[in-house]
């Protein structure tokens, strides 16, 4: 990669002065009494986590990823509307699309050079959501992240049909980590996860440093198109709308929809940036990946007509 008070005044004439006296009296507010509460026995305020200072280089990349923030807003990129008619699109195109971005692998792996053809992947057990903070990240930035995560993996789920949610037992791990404690943050706590060490954490742990955030998916079981775990890395210094726009990318990545395109329109699986949150394109491209007429391991010759037909049906077009 928002109280209005309204005070009405009547006045009314014909009537006596001893009649307007009685009636301010009747109406003079109440001077309030403010009583100092007791706290009741046994109840002690949650802690609150530690916020460490943080470094000049975090400072520093927090400012520039503003400015990044900044242009791209006043070039029209990061684009929140979801698409509209200036951005319309076909079956044809969004059957493209989706074996562009679920056939093909944007980056390289063992064995796995970047563009190279690879079989369908998505999760068969529910995807159980956690986040994990580091040590920069202050409690008001926590609150509104996680109410975003949580948010966000409600829409996931009815896009999908699939179960997502977040959990106090997670399988995909959501990481908010700054420069100074991403990788002592990962290291302690993404190995938690089956499938996931310290070595293959290296791609989303060791963030080059035009990278806003990313996300990686494991298959620790018998079958390597089936996701058992994964992880996604925000970096902390993102301003609000570019880290909304990593959770919105990092976790639908994570769910399949692994690749980019540049024909993609309008989504956020294309890295011109021109959108910032997930479209209904987008959500089309979900929905078709957890059809049950697709399934894990699926080669994209034996998955072209289904996908064509599931295309037709998403948009109610004919191909084209």
């Amino acid at each position: 990669m928002r109280t209005r008070i309204t005070r009405r005044i009547g006045l009314w004439g014909g009537i006596a002065a001893l009649g307007l006296v009685a009636a301010c009296d009747m109406l003079m507010p109440v001077e309030p009494v403010l009583t100092p509460r007791a706290r009741p026995a046994g109840l002690v305020p949650p802690p609150a986590p530690r916020v460490q200072p943080t470094s000049q280089q975090s400072a520093e990349l927090r400012a520039y990823l503003a400015q990044v923030q900044s242009s791209q807003l006043t070039s029209g990129l990061l684009r929140q509307d979801g698409g509209g008619p200036d951005t319309p699109f076909s079956s044809g195109m969004l059957a493209r699309n989706f074996e562009q971005i679920v056939f093909f692998n944007e980056y390289a792996g063992p064995g796995v050079r970047p563009g190279s053809a690879s079989a369908l992947r998505r999760w068969t057990v529910p995807v159980r959501i956690g986040l994990e903070f580091g040590a920069s990240v202050p409690p008001s930035q926590r609150t509104r992240d996680t109410n975003d995560v949580i948010a966000y993996a409600r829409r996931l789920s009815q896009a999908t049909g699939h179960p997502v949610s977040v959990s106090s037992n997670p399988n995909f791990l959501v990481f908010f980590v700054s420069e100074d404690d991403r990788t002592a943050t990962l290291n302690a706590r993404a190995p938690r996860l089956s499938g996931v060490n310290r070595t293959n954490l290296a791609p989303v742990r060791d963030l080059p440093t035009d990278a806003y955030c990313a996300v990686a998916a494991y298959a620790s079981g018998t079958d390597r198109s089936t996701y058992t775990a994964a992880v996604a890395v925000i970096r902390a210094e993102n301003p609000d709308l570019l880290r909304l726009s990593c959770i919105h990318e990092e976790m639908a990545q994570g769910l399949g929809l692994a690749n980019d395109s540049p024909d993609a329109r309008p989504s956020i699986f294309n890295d011109d940036d021109e959108f910032a949150l997930l479209t209904d394109h987008d959500e089309h491209l979900l929905g078709m990946l957890y059809d049950d007429r697709l399934r894990p391991g699926i080669g994209l010759t034996e998955a072209r007509p289904i996908v064509r037909t599931l295309a037709r049906e998403a948009t109610n077009q004919g191909p084209s």
